[in-house]
């Protein structure tokens, strides 16, 4: 410590909140309702030894500050709340707990599980209704002033349009932690997400947006670390400003604007995962760190009348309270703070229905809603919500504000079914690949509002979703018990791994079936890193605690002779609908004419035939050819053909005429074929497969496929 500290603080400001360092010294605010003192605790270099405690010695508008003269970045800090320790009132102070700042930007040193970590004794018969007096400093990470400065010199945000918009899903560590390329100091950190070799792959396959799962501080659980296990996905979150510690290496937090500005440099935004409906401290039982010690009756949604309970709509033992006014602050100055300190393009939001509830109930116009979308920087963002929480009423898919996109679990379920054989799914595949217009075509948004998606972090990965029937979660100690069983999955013949090289080519051909119906749907869409060379879980449709190989991306997969293959052929999909304004989400498409007599989109049936209702209802139909069409930049006119067989035998579609020769530019069930021209009007094609006719390629892309 290089400066005296002060027997007592100066008054300081009650804004900003959080610590701000202003050159000769740090104010600090926090916000405490009910509290009657809040004291500011002052640690050595190491955390380890308290070495002041100081009241906050203001309290303005409810927000207690103070000011500690010529302290600077690197104090480490918490706080310490008094008020009434009274649960069945909500209200749970206890001033032997130090508390996490919620507006700490940066953490020093782990969270270690102890008995002092929780306001109650542990083991008393009365349970969370007593009062605990040691001392859980110790325990308790702490929090570090810093200072936000870094020259950012041309970055620009690339502002890639919805339109065109393809998102890579990755786990900051699990994507990088195997790369024998690189540093093994920097696998597993944000620095890895701007390697070369990274940016690269991003390129080859089109990808023009990396949404990160969260990066956000989070606990380490202590029933995973009691089973062996550990929080990897990393929702149970400790703080909303600072960054998870283990993502960072030696440059502090400069590491992510690094990677941000990087990335920026290659065309590639950047957004984060982030989780503002719960917070890690769980239910009345959980442990005191920080919103709960500062003011549990404000930060939460407890039950009407019984307040020592908390109202669970998220599965996580609480709900954090965004109705309130200083707590949607908190989440709006937090989303603002990753925006514009670390230029990040966007954020998608875990559990989004909690996030729009108010008082009677999930509400499209919500306070948390109307901040958004009347804020000057994140309204002009990539909003994308998670439309589902655990609450009564909580699935609300497609009922989400225009400016907000939205995960469509519809697209993932219904292609999943199509392509496993289930009868009757034909009319639903034609909703899919419309952009989900029966959703979303509602107060003018448009078809980029469905993200779509056949894989996500939760739930199998694109080869385990060929290769398993059932789940198989027994790594995660819960006797497989955990994750959903209805996955909608089929193994083709056998459980997991085979030897069987038909059982093997067919799983190969349905998985590039499922990539091409993603890539080739209105929306959108949106691949899990690892799919595109066949990342397994081993069957683990919930690995959210697996930190270890389970999770991470095997990179080594990637060069085998399958992996690129595969690779290659998510390329090509990416390439064309970049290239092909007829596959882009540029409006909801129903039939009306683009030219004369050509309609922006038409559908019928392997023969050719227009599909009656009597045959779009046919349970047992399994093939579909769409004709989409419309006006490129330059006003020519763009038309494709979609062809999908879903059955096993191949069949011969009937494919109409056009002005010019048809291309066949891509055949799932012969991913490394030549584009070719095709002779009409008959075409097989194999079972288990699209194929992407096109009957005027733009100029760049003729050459970028290799047509003369």
């Amino acid at each position: 410590m290089f400066f005296e500290i002060p027997d007592r603080l100066q008054a300081g400001r009650p804004y900003p909140l959080g610590a701000s360092f202003d050159g000769t010294g740090v104010n600090f605010a926090v916000f405490s309702a009910n509290a009657e003192r809040i004291d500011l605790c002052i640690f050595d270099s190491a955390g380890r030894k308290q070495i002041a405690c100081l009241p906050l010695p203001d309290c303005t508008d409810e927000v207690w500050h103070g000011y500690l003269p010529e302290a600077g970045p690197g104090l480490l800090y918490g706080f310490r709340a008094h008020g009434p320790y009274e649960p069945n009132r909500g209200h749970r102070f206890n001033p032997h707990k130090l508390l996490l700042d919620p507006y700490a930007k940066l953490l020093s040193g782990p969270l270690r599980w102890a008995d002092a970590l929780f306001g109650y004794r542990i083991g008393s018969s009365k349970g969370d209704l007593s009062f605990d007096r040691r001392d859980s400093a110790q325990a308790m990470p702490k929090a570090v002033v810093v200072e936000d400065s870094f020259n950012w010199g041309d970055d620009k945000r690339p502002q890639v349009p919805w339109a065109k918009t393809v998102i890579y899903e990755a786990h900051v560590r699990g994507i990088s932690i195997l790369r024998e390329d690189l540093r093994s100091d920097l696998r597993g950190t944000f620095t890895a997400l701007a390697n070369p070799r990274f940016i690269e792959h991003l390129h080859k396959l089109g990808v023009t947006t990396l949404e990160l799962l969260p990066v956000q501080a989070f606990m380490q659980d202590h029933f995973l670390l009691q089973r062996g296990l550990a929080n990897y996905w990393g929702y149970s979150p400790l703080s909303f400003f600072a960054p998870e510690p283990r993502y960072m290496s030696a440059g502090g937090l400069n590491d992510i604007r690094m990677a941000v500005r990087r990335l920026h440099a290659a065309g590639i935004e950047v957004i984060m995962d982030v989780v503002y409906n719960h917070t890690s401290s769980g239910n009345e039982m959980g442990p005191t760190v920080c919103f709960r010690g500062l003011d549990n009756a404000s930060y939460f949604r407890l039950v009407p009348g019984n307040e020592r309970y908390y109202i669970n709509e998220t599965g996580c033992g609480n709900t954090l309270n965004i109705s309130h006014p200083r707590v949607l602050q908190m989440v709006m100055d937090s989303l603002r703070y990753w925006a514009e300190s670390f230029h990040i393009d966007g954020f998608r939001f875990d559990l989004g229905a909690t996030l729009g509830r108010e008082g009677t109930g999930f509400d499209p116009g919500s306070g948390f809603f109307d901040a958004i979308l009347q804020d000057p920087v994140l309204s002009r963002l990539k909003l994308i919500s998670e439309p589902w929480d655990c609450g009564p009423g909580g699935y609300q898919l497609g009922n989400h504000p225009p400016g907000f996109a939205e995960w469509n679990d519809r697209f993932r379920d219904g292609v999943r079914r199509f392509w496993r054989g289930d009868p009757g799914q034909r009319a639903d595949l034609a909703a899919r690949l419309s952009g989900s217009a029966d959703v979303f075509n509602r107060r003018r948004r448009k078809p980029w509002a469905s993200v779509n998606f056949v894989t996500a972090h939760d739930g199998f990965t694109l080869q385990d979703l060929v290769s398993y029937n059932e789940k198989h979660n027994e790594a995660n100690g819960e006797n497989n018990n955990d994750g959903h069983s209805e996955n909608l999955s089929n193994n083709w013949g056998v459980e997991g791994p085979t030897d069987d090289v038909g059982i093997i080519e067919l799983r190969e051909r349905v998985k590039r079936a499922l990539l091409a119906t993603m890539m080739f749907s209105q929306g959108t869409p949106m691949l899990v890193g690892g799919d595109e060379f066949s990342r397994t879980q081993k069957g683990n449709n919930n690995a959210y605690c697996q930190d270890n190989e389970i999770s991470w991306v095997d990179w080594n997969a990637a060069a085998t002779p399958d992996g690129l293959l595969l690779t290659d052929f998510v390329a090509r999909l990416g390439l064309l609908r970049h290239r092909l304004t007829t596959l882009q989400a540029q409006y909801f498409m129903h039939g009306e004419e683009v030219a004369p007599g050509v309609p922006d989109v038409a559908w019928f049936d392997e023969r050719g035939q227009t599909l009656s209702p009597e045959a779009w209802q046919n349970p047992d139909a399994r093939a579909l050819m769409v004709q989409r069409a419309s006006l490129d930049e330059a006003g020519r006119l763009e038309r494709i053909l979609i062809l999908i067989n879903g059955g096993h035998d191949a069949l011969t579609f009937l494919v109409p005429e056009a002005e010019e020769p048809w291309q066949l530019l891509v055949d799932s069930a012969e991913p490394a074929s030549e584009v070719r021209t095709l002779q009409p009007p008959e075409l097989p094609v194999q079972g288990h497969s699209v194929v992407l006719l096109g009957n005027w390629i733009p100029k760049e892309l003729r050459s970028q496929l290799g047509i003369r």
